[in-house]
């Protein structure tokens, strides 16, 4: 019986062992993706040192997909933590607040001087107290919405916003500045701001919808597989700006709908 006792023990602690080894390579491979979005981001940096803002940019999209992977692994494998979102709130405002607004200010906000540097300032402070609302707000916040333009987001619109300009806009250097500084004024108002945006995690489809989904998924691949540099650019100034409408449409119908009439109680008493 104390033989059997004995036995039911270590192998208790073996199988306990097993697992908290095993949990702890589960936690790894979040932070290994997030370290991947760190020196994306920083990997970005030097390359706008560098001069070479085209391949900044695309390593800016690179930390973006990081991201996403980190994200969706932690959810996977429910290995979220404390640390991890910390860690992720750090390696996002390097490569999605530092390195977009170096990049910006490289190509088109040195002319205008220490405005373009104010503007760049105001970027990067705007992504990071929209950071740290986030991490605040994460256990309280709706899951199928966020309060604020994501960071990354605001990060896709500058890149590709770039790549645009350099293989099809080729806008002017007399429009170039400020065309910058109100798109970098915009991103850091609605990072900041109260309009919700829809978490693409979160969207479910039912019934025949997933086949609709299916083919306008597979239309989508296409035209960015063909058209990258504009279709890219649409893509993010599209849900940059889908917040926006949907508020303003939900503004619209409320101011449609009249007003419930109040009713006043009537009194059962006689006089």
């Amino acid at each position: 019986m104390k033989g059997r006792i004995f036995n039911n023990r270590v192998k208790g602690r073996i199988v306990n062992n097993k697992e908290g080894k095993r949990r702890r390579g589960i936690h790894l491979i979040p932070n290994v993706l997030t370290t991947g979005n760190l020196f994306s981001g920083l990997a970005a940096v030097v390359l706008v040192f560098h001069g070479r803002l085209e391949a900044a940019a695309i390593a800016i999209l690179i930390a973006m997909v990081f991201d996403v992977l980190d994200g969706t692994s932690a959810r996977l494998t429910d290995s979220t933590s404390a640390f991890g979102v910390e860690y992720d709130s750090l390696s996002d405002l390097i490569s999605f607040g530092l390195a977009p607004g170096f990049l910006i200010y490289a190509w088109a906000l040195k002319s205008p001087g220490m405005l373009g540097a104010a503007v760049m300032f105001a970027y990067v402070a705007c992504g990071a107290l929209r950071l740290a609302r986030f991490n605040v707000m994460g256990s309280s916040e709706d899951n199928r919405f966020f309060t604020g333009l994501p960071i990354p987001a605001a990060a896709g619109v500058i890149s590709t916003f770039y790549i645009f300009d350099h293989h099809i806009g080729h806008l002017s250097k007399d429009v170039l500045p400020y065309l910058a500084i109100a798109l970098s004024l915009m991103m850091s108002f609605l990072m900041v701001s109260t309009v919700k945006y829809r978490s693409v995690k979160q969207l479910k489809f039912e019934g025949h919808h997933h086949f609709m989904s299916l083919v306008w998924a597979v239309l989508l691949l296409v035209s960015v597989t063909a058209y990258p540099q504009l279709m890219l650019f649409v893509l993010c100034v599209g849900y940059a700006g889908s917040g926006l409408v949907e508020k303003g449409w939900g503004v619209v119908n409320t101011i449609g709908k009249p007003e419930p009439l109040m009713r006043t109680p009537v009194s059962d008493s006689k006089d």
